[in-house]
């Protein structure tokens, strides 16, 4: 006999735990199955401790632009220790005290889907209305020759490093590999960044990428763009990279930044008729529905591998089970570098409305000159803009860019802009405080309109 309840979640990293949070709260009889610890991927290992480590390097060097202060030392243990306070020293027990509290079964174990509606977990069988896959992803392993000889870091090694390597060398010219290498290089190690790609974060506006690697250079991080590494090997006290140009780097470890791949393997999918795509994600429809009574949040769906996406993904999950279903809208959610300075992106890129077909309209601008803001949050301000992409046949915003200080918080504005649709002729209107960073919006809109109207 199975053990049987509304729901089961198979993972609890962000969204596993933002459906369980809405369900229990409904009144749902709730299983929680989680391998390794509650809170996952992102409070363990990625956003919580990298952005705890990132938190102190900021502030030497906003401090180091700022007269009226003395710079101080960054202090690596002190740091450490509050990176360890963060990550729950990786203790999850209080998490899975508070939720049986709440009425849910926790259950560790791997789990693997056997029938529709029924999921084994190390031999337990437990049957369910509704299960919600939140795996979450792993890292990719680049394939390289020598690659398992090396010392080789990946996210879970890097943001809970005990000692910080004299010298890294980091793969992968991602979001990530910004973060770690600020972070690393902060605390004394020298770093170099190694990408195949001619430009960092590819993904976004050309000048994004110039921006943040003059800002890299300037804080003394190596970059060897459009270079691909062909063979490593292990010196016992280092390990060697060689790159396809003949060269070789050297340093005490190599840590991954090349993207990661959905954890879907073994779940048993494939027997149940479940969509899986070639790079392991699980295929779900607009209410993140992937089969019968069985759906899908966070990573394993290849859509935006966020954290704020997998709690957005869970919202839209346990709405549609618990009977009022909504459409998952992906177009105005944003994404964030939390580099010194921050990269806020969202919405489309001038390729990729152009991809679709839209005649665009752009606007840039220099803050530095723009604007009061950034001459009051450092001397000597530089490299900070904000970039507009608008529909040139309409009056909205489509896309906007930021490589600028806080531009995490601000690029919500031109976020809920792109996400309601509002005019530029409305957006305009808006008075923006004086002196912020979000001043420069009525700029860049100005611009916009003095282009439409020429």
């Amino acid at each position: 006999m199975s053990e049987h309840y509304d729901v089961v979640i198979l993972g609890m990293g962000p969204g596993g735990e933002a459906a369980a949070g809405q369900l229990l709260q409904a009144g749902k009889r709730v299983a929680l199955i989680e391998s390794e610890l509650i809170g996952g991927e992102c409070g363990y290992w990625a956003c919580i401790p990298s952005k705890t480590l990132l938190r102190p390097v900021e502030l030497a060097l906003a401090t180091a632009a700022t007269p009226g202060i003395t710079a101080g030392t960054l202090d690596w243990e002190s740091a450490r220790a509050w990176r360890d306070d963060m990550v729950r020293h990786l203790d999850d027990t209080k998490q899975a005290a508070d939720y049986q509290k709440q009425g849910a079964t926790v259950i560790r174990g791997t789990a693997r889907l056997a029938a529709p509606g029924l999921v084994d977990v190390d031999g337990r069988r437990i049957s369910a209305d509704h299960i919600i896959i939140a795996t979450g992803s792993a890292p990719e392993r680049p394939q390289i020759e020598g690659l398992d000889q090396a010392a080789v870091w990946t996210n879970r090694e890097v943001t809970n490093l005990s000692e910080v390597p004299a010298r890294a060398v980091i793969i992968g010219a991602s979001a990530v590999a910004v973060e770690v290498s600020q972070y690393l290089r902060g605390f004394g190690a020298e770093v170099t960044i190694v990408g195949r790609g001619r430009r960092i974060l590819r993904r976004e506006e050309p000048r994004v990428s110039t921006l943040m690697e003059e800002h890299l250079r300037s804080q003394g991080i190596s970059l060897r763009l459009g270079a691909t590494p062909v063979r490593a090997s292990n010196h016992g006290t280092h390990s060697t990279l060689e790159l396809d140009d003949g060269t070789t780097l050297s340093a005490e470890v190599i840590t991954l930044a090349t993207g990661r791949r959905p954890r879907t393997a073994g779940l048993g999918l494939e027997a149940l008729g479940v969509s899986v795509e070639d790079h392991g994600a699980i295929e779900v429809d607009e209410h993140c529905r992937a089969g019968s009574g069985l759906w899908a949040v966070g990573d394993v769906t290849g859509r935006m591998p966020f954290t704020h996406v997998a709690k957005y993904q869970a919202s839209i999950a346990v709405d549609a089970i618990l009977g009022r279903p909504r459409t998952a809208q992906y177009g105005s959610i944003p994404r964030v570098v939390f580099g010194s300075p921050e990269v806020a992106s969202v919405g489309l890129t001038v390729e990729q409305a152009k991809t679709q077909g839209l005649p665009v309209t752009t606007a840039v601008v220099d803050l530095t000159a723009a604007l009061a803001r950034p001459w009051t949050y450092e001397q000597q301000p530089s490299g900070a803009e904000l970039g507009l992409v608008a529909d040139a046949e309409g009056e909205t915003l489509l896309g906007a860019w930021a490589v600028a200080p806080q531009s995490s918080e601000w690029i919500h504005q031109a976020a809920l802009a792109i996400g309601a649709e509002i005019p530029i002729s409305r957006l305009i209107e808006q008075v923006a405080q004086f002196p912020t960073f979000s001043e420069g919006y009525l700029t860049a809109l100005s611009e916009l309109q003095q282009t439409r109207t020429n």
